[in-house]
């Protein structure tokens, strides 16, 4: 009788009990927002309605926890109250609240103040469906603040929020890349095999920080030019420019024999990979370090298809990305640039 019942029969009850279970979770996750969130509000109000005792707000959130403690455990500590008053001031309209991001989620986002950054955020977290971990990480690595070195801030924000689709690769390739997650120190010396390989087992990570619509398609891949073998470093396939994009790892500052490389290799996928209907492929140098005149005194003027961008293995601080833009204006008031 065993035999009757099919292993598709079995993974489809599988399947519907998993499905089930999820549901059920993002069912507590939401209704534990909506709860912190009404007593967010029901604080905010009854600090408003008596505004004018002094230290009044610190006295609810001390009494309040205390109170709450003794019945429901300690999930209701005075800095989680703060937290719930400040989600409200942050979002005080319950129709905005998303029902994809959890409560964990929401406490790092109220800590943005910037409301478009956090607009962003919000955005991307719900589109790509970002764990708590993966949203954690891309504001840690600066991502809002790298992606406005190329594109400018509407552009940035319509794009996040599906208003346009990126028309150019500079709108979602970013420079630098950080790629903390392969674990490798900064100060020691490694091979481009090395890299490679430490982003081929972290290649999940390794989408995350390429960005949206990436998905992978071969690692050193073969190209054939008559009696002669060329090897691509990694090939991907992004589904919002609908072109393929080619990524060449240099392991020390860029020199124009790289870019030439690189040149060929996307000039090859455009012959002989790329259907009709596809647009040009892109190009990626992940480099140690460049030199930026350079890199745009070898390429055309109006080059939009081979990109450099530096490789980091740790976080950036936000005073260094400030840093960074604040020369990415200089160098654009400067009158060759007008």
């Amino acid at each position: 009788m065993n035999n009757l019942i099919s292993n598709n029969f079995i993974n489809d009850i599988r399947q519907l009990i998993f499905n089930a279970q999820n549901n059920a979770v993002r069912a507590v996750e939401t209704e534990r927002v909506v709860m912190y969130w009404n007593i967010g509000e029901r604080i905010f109000v009854e600090e408003q309605n008596e505004k004018d005792r002094a230290d009044y707000g610190t006295y609810i959130t001390n009494r309040l926890s205390a109170e709450l403690s003794k019945e429901f455990g300690s999930g209701f500590s005075v800095r989680q109250l703060e937290f719930c008053r400040q989600f409200y001031r942050t979002f005080p309209i319950a129709n905005t609240l998303r029902s994809q991001l959890n409560w964990s989620q929401y406490r790092l986002l109220i800590r943005i103040d910037d409301k478009d950054k956090r607009t962003f955020y919000i955005e991307e977290s719900c589109k790509n469906n970002w764990s708590f971990r993966q949203l954690e990480r891309q504001v840690n690595s600066q991502l809002y603040e790298r992606l406005l070195f190329s594109a400018d801030k509407k552009k940035v924000l319509a794009i996040a929020k599906g208003e346009i689709t990126p028309d150019n690769p500079k709108d979602i390739i970013k420079d630098p890349m950080v790629l903390e997650f392969l674990g490798l120190k900064p100060q020691a010396a490694y091979y481009e095999k090395d890299l490679e390989q430490a982003i081929i087992t972290n290649i999940q990570h390794f989408l995350l920080e390429l960005g949206n619509g990436f998905s992978f398609v071969a690692r050193q891949k073969r190209l054939l030019l008559e009696d002669d073998e060329y090897f691509a470093d990694l090939v991907f396939y992004n589904r919002l420019l609908r072109c393929f994009v080619v990524i060449e790892i240099k392991t020390h500052k860029l020199t124009h024999q790289d870019i030439g490389q690189l040149q060929m290799y996307v000039n090859y996928y455009d012959r002989f990979e790329k259907q009709d209907d596809e647009n040009p492929t892109i190009g990626i140098l992940l480099c140690a370090d460049k030199n930026d005149s350079m890199v745009q005194l070898v390429l055309p003027k109006e080059n939009n298809t081979i990109l450099a961008s530096k490789y980091q293995l740790y976080l950036p601080s936000k005073e260094q990305i400030l840093q960074q833009i604040n020369n990415c204006d200089l160098l654009d008031k400067r009158p060759n640039n007008k």
